[in-house]
């Protein structure tokens, strides 16, 4: 058997064409760098914000792997064809009368040469396509992805080795071609069916029967046995043998005698239906005790499911949360699933996923996303919708016996809603939330949950941290409310954030000749307008002098309009504020007025029962007057133009009749895995304080305004969200994501 081998390998040195054909195989790494190249050309010619939606290189190899593919396939065929063709067929079987030993006989020659050939190649291709991104292979896209991905990245290194090993297989398979065609021109018209026209008309098929059945294709077998595909990798590995196996066992059967040909076609196929049966082995799957049906478009899907009212007794009452999920669309390997709280408190996730769908569709690559109606929902019908959305107008105490007065005002609008119900009303901590998540999780069949939680979904994903932290997978969060901030940490951050807010306003009024503040002092004129407010408060016109706005109704009436001004440059929401104010100076707070009414119902901001019951039962609220005239005096000293807006939400706790019942409690962070936060010009300090508190945590800056960055579709921000989610790989330090229209 040696001698037979080593005369293949003299047949092997001895054809030109396979030298000719080892250096065309350079062809294969042109076509990589071309690609690259041609990639890169686009990424300069296109905005920012559309270069994150490209499809990266991964790791280089892309067509020019099916080119190596095709060269060293042909080189396989034609160490048999080629016999054929000039007749020295005859002579090798007189020299080796055993056709199978003459067929398997070549093979060594081709493993060694393809393996070499593959490797070499491989690594080319790779550091060339890299050479040619430059610094575009860096960029993070929309599915988590970067454009290129360098050997020092997990699983790069091994999906390279892995794509030159699997060269000298095609080698195999082109072998087994011509042994059965017989031809030359025939098998590699068969090889370019296999390795090109197949692949092409498969990604021409609608999703996910594209990305399904491209898993199959040996193109994309050595990235699944890497771990980056919808096959597990044993499965890729096992489909990737079948082929040449396949191919062999063909061969095996052409060449025999007549009459021997049912040997090698029973062990070809024996073996082949093992290597089959492990690709159609199921995966581990999640078992959901959860019934989906489908609920709105882009393949919403809705459920419910019950939770106590009272967690100390999980068998007693019961409510219904409904449920909604954005299933993965089957298109990659599924990880989990990702769970979105929602903000407010008592903000929609069903409306989140409905409303925002299409934020998410990178993500469903891998995940399947969940959410919910939080217990504090104000359309979960357990209280009237009334109840959530009423509550006081708050005027700031001056002494003791107004604070007390505050006191007796909010306990009667609470004690309004108690009543409706008390077990439920006492239980609305974000802690039972926490609680009723992993009730979500179990029935999911999860053993754990990446999240992301937005907005004051914060604080419950803090209770999550702190009840459950071995079922966090990972940890987003956008935007949120830092509970565990201490209170005088929280107002010099809130006073600098506002402060900051309203120097920009200053500069675009400034900058801007069609502002109606435009040529004026601005922050004097805001000064003068609260004192005088403070003083005679300024009436609505057609309303009654109780809906008059006082200096800390004004403060707080200007939040949405400062802090969203709308799309840059025109910052529509700013022209507003700016016509508001000047208004105001000519008696009328009905600017204001009108669009709090838009937005709340009432012509003032209202300390509603619906926020109160959650802010309260997580301890955001004043111990007694003194902490409270604390506050007061640090707002004066933080914040000329703002002092006491901070107030406003514990002032709503003031007397509030049910217990905290989930007080800022630390983390235990070293049972948590790394965070990732991302916040914008009013939200960034705030999540990266709490993000930061979990060693190894990462954060992303927006440099802008706004507030939940991920469901109002900052392209940047999902892009390094979505990477960290997928792949648990946080962004550099200092990483800065930037308006669209800043870059």
């Amino acid at each position: 058997m040696i001698d037979v081998i080593a005369s293949e390998w003299l047949k092997f040195r001895s054809l030109r064409s396979n030298l000719f054909l080892l250096a065309v195989s350079v062809l294969a790494v042109l076509i990589s760098a071309g690609l690259a190249f041609m990639i890169g050309r686009g990424l300069d010619s296109n905005a920012a914000e559309d270069r994150l939606t490209f499809t990266g290189v991964g790791d280089g190899l892309g067509t020019g792997l099916s080119v190596a593919y095709f060269i060293v396939g042909a080189l396989g065929a034609l160490s048999i064809t080629s016999e054929h063709a000039s007749g020295q067929i005859r002579t090798s079987l007189t020299a080796v009368p055993r056709r199978q030993i003459l067929l398997f006989s070549k093979i060594p020659t081709l493993l060694v040469v393809g393996l070499v050939a593959g490797q070499v190649l491989a690594f080319a291709m790779h550091f060339a396509s890299q050479a040619i991104l430059g610094g575009h292979a860096g960029l993070v896209l929309l599915n988590g992805q970067t454009m290129g991905a360098s050997l020092s990245e997990p699983g790069v290194l091994a999906g390279v080795l892995i794509a030159g090993a699997s060269v000298p297989l095609v080698a195999l398979i082109g072998l087994g071609l011509g042994a059965v065609i017989r031809s030359t021109a025939g098998s590699l018209v068969v090889l370019i069916m296999i390795l090109f026209v197949l692949p092409v008309a498969t990604k021409t098929l609608p999703s996910p029967g594209s990305a399904r059945i491209g898993a199959f294709m040996i193109e994309n077998l050595p990235g699944q046995i890497a771990g980056n595909g919808l096959l597990s990798p044993l499965a890729a590995a096992a489909l990737l043998l079948a082929y040449p196996v396949a191919a062999l066992a063909a061969g095996a059967v052409a060449i025999a005698a007549r009459g021997r040909r049912i040997r090698p076609l029973a062990a070809g196929l024996v073996v082949t239906a093992l290597l089959g049966a492990v690709v159609a082995a199921p995966t581990a799957a999640t078992t959901s005790t959860l019934r989906w049906k489908a609920c709105g478009t882009q393949g919403l899907e809705c459920a419910v499911i019950q939770v106590p009212v009272d967690w100390a007794k999980p068998e007693g009452r019961t409510i219904t949360l409904p449920l909604a999920r954005l299933a993965t669309n089957g298109t990659g390997h599924r990880i989990g699933t990702v769970f979105a709280i929602p903000g407010g408190p008592g903000g929609s996730g069903v409306e989140d996923l409905k409303n925002h769908a299409g934020n998410f569709t990178a993500l469903r690559d891998r995940f399947d996303v969940v959410s919910f109606v939080p217990r504090n929902g104000w359309n979960l019908g357990v209280l009237t919708k009334d109840c959530f959305l009423s509550g006081p107008w708050i005027v700031p105490p001056k002494n003791s016996s107004e604070y007390g007065r505050l006191a007796e005002t909010n306990q009667k609008a609470a004690e309004r809603c108690r009543n409706l119900d008390p077990a439920f009303f006492d239980h609305m901590d974000s802690a039972s939330v926490a609680r009723d998540i992993d009730t979500i999780r179990a029935a999911l069949g999860e053993e754990r949950l990446s999240f992301i939680a937005t907005s004051y979904g914060g604080v419950p994903a803090v209770a999550y941290s702190r009840l459950f932290p071995g079922r966090i997978r990972a940890m987003y969060l956008d935007g949120i409310v830092n509970q565990l901030l201490d209170p005088e940490a929280d107002a010099r951050k809130t006073y600098a954030e506002t402060e900051a807010m309203f120097a920009r306003f200053i500069a675009w009024s400034d900058a801007t000749a069609t502002s109606p503040l435009h040529g004026r002092d601005v922050g004097a004129t805001w000064r003068e307008l609260i004192a005088r407010a403070d003083r005679s408060p300024i009436p609505v016109r057609g309303e009654s002098q109780r809906a008059a706005y006082s200096g800390f109704d004004l403060k707080l009436a200007v939040g949405p309009n400062l802090f969203g001004p709308g799309a840059a440059s025109e910052y529509p929401r700013w022209r507003q504020l700016a016509e508001a104010i000047k208004q105001a100076e000519r008696g009328d707070a009905s600017g204001f007025a009108d669009y709090i009414k838009v937005g709340t119902g009432s012509l003032k901001a209202r300390s509603t029962s619906g926020v109160n019951m959650v802010h309260c039962a997580d301890g955001m609220r004043f111990a007694d007057y003194a902490e409270y005239e604390r506050n007061r005096a640090l707002g004066e000293r933080l914040s000329p133009h703002f002092a006491g807006n901070r107030l406003w939400h514990p002032l709503g706790c003031v007397g509030w009749p049910a217990p905290t019942t989930n007080p800022p409690t630390a983390m235990p962070t070293t049972k948590l895995p790394p965070f990732l936060g991302a916040g914008t010009w009013t939200d960034y300090d705030g999540t990266a304080d709490l993000a930061m508190r979990v060693p190894g945590s990462g954060t992303v800056r927006f440099d802008g305004p706004g507030h939940g960055l991920y469901l109002t579709g900052d392209s940047c921000t999902i892009a390094h969200a979505n990477r960290y989610l997928t792949q648990l790989k946080l962004p550099p330090t200092g990483t800065v994501c930037r308006p669209p229209s800043a870059l």
